[in-house]
């Protein structure tokens, strides 16, 4: 058993609080309080659990052995990198607390980060452990990951130690295959691993643009080469673009990182991006009888429960400005708009007042009004 603080409590810092709760003294913290009391609800009332304000948030810098750090990281266009403020604020408190704690660095940072904040604080308690959780899976993953990377400062025999440690926390017993590298190289394969995710999405997508245009089955020509078991029947269905948390701003990442490094292809899977983002839109307006154009649900994937950074919103500001009138169809809004657009909680008033309704992803939801529904999803009904 361990004792362990837990910063950020976003998808990442949720998953990890139920994964290590059963086991371990876990503390939460989260700067939105009334967050923080709604995600605590979820974890339920275990004897393990402690809810931290914060007052008392030095004194559990200090209690803990492990902080995790599961705060944003979002991509700052105008600097062209993640802003890592939050997590370096961590560090910095942590620095001025004494702390014998380790942190575990979950947020997405930039290929050099740890090494080089480590030198700027003189603070050297630092793992970095990249997270691989799907959105909408967040806790089965947590539960039972795919593998389980931490970098560590090889160099050093208490941060090696730690790492191990942290890892037989993370492992439970469940057969998990782990890897302990350098700091950068753990950085790094975050980043390259969502950026390999991003180019299969946006391989699928060209390949589909390509059916469209030539008035092919992209369906079959996606069957026939994903039956090559070296290319395989997953992750390959067509999109508006791939979105969410991370692929998008850890595309972008890496493409910084690469600076003084010569590239092509990583430079071409974020354009990939937008071009889709294009097409798609100029396929709706070429199809669009009306001017009235629904968005049925802005999330990525079905099920999932959030919005952010949707390739819809793209799609749909590009067919705002095309003059077209646009209204939403998301019962995760409450209010009557959302980017400037009007949103509708109510299903049936959506599809009467609807000349076109376009869907990244189909629902049954939709069959009474299939015949003006716009989806490239190639398997809404296997």
């Amino acid at each position: 058993m361990a004792n362990i603080l837990i910063l950020g409590l976003g998808y990442v810092g949720l998953g990890n609080a139920y994964a290590l709760l059963g086991e371990n003294k876990t503390a939460v913290f989260d700067i939105d309080q009334e967050k923080q009391k709604r995600m605590c609800s979820l974890l339920g009332d275990k004897d393990n659990l402690i809810s931290v304000n914060e007052d008392e948030l030095d004194h559990y810098l200090k209690w803990a052995e492990f902080v995790f750090v599961c705060t944003p990281t979002d991509f700052d266009e105008t600097i062209g990198s993640f802003n890592v403020s939050s997590v370096k604020g961590i560090l910095e408190r942590m620095k001025r607390n004494n702390t014998s704690a380790y942190a575990v660095i979950r947020s997405t940072v930039g290929v050099g980060f740890s090494e080089s904040v480590m030198r700027e604080l003189g603070f050297s308690n630092i793992l970095f452990c990249p997270e691989f959780l799907r959105e909408d899976k967040a806790i089965e993953d947590s539960l039972k990951p795919s593998r389980i990377v931490i970098g560590a400062n090889k160099n050093d025999e208490a941060s090696m130690q730690k790492a191990h440690q942290l890892s037989a926390l993370l492992k439970r017993d469940n057969g998990i295959p782990a890897l302990i590298t350098g700091l950068t190289e753990a950085e790094s394969i975050k980043l390259f691993s969502n950026t390999f995710l991003a180019s299969r999405v946006a391989f699928f997508n060209e390949l589909d643009s390509f059916a469209i245009s030539k008035g092919l089955d992209a369906k079959d020509i996606i069957k026939g080469v994903c039956g090559d078991p070296r290319i395989g029947d997953f992750y390959n269905n067509p999109s508006f673009g791939y979105g969410g948390y991370c692929l998008p701003k850890d595309t972008k990442q890496l493409r910084s990182n690469f600076i003084g490094v010569e590239q092509n292809l990583i430079s071409a899977i974020v354009a990939a991006n937008k071009t889709r983002k294009e097409f798609i839109a100029e396929d709706i307006a070429s199809k669009a009888k009306g001017k009235k154009i629904g968005v049925y649900r802005l999330a990525m994937k079905k099920d999932a429960t959030n919005y952010r950074q949707s390739s819809v919103l793209d799609v749909m500001d590009i067919l705002k400005q095309k003059g077209f009138s646009i209204i939403i169809y998301e019962p995760l809004i409450t209010s009557n708009d959302i980017h400037g657009f009007e949103v509708s909680n109510n299903l049936e008033e959506f599809f009467k007042e609807t000349d076109l309704i376009i869907a990244n992803r189909y629902d049954v939801e939709l069959e009474a009004v299939k015949q003006k529904v716009y989806t490239r999803d190639c398997y809404f009904r296997d």
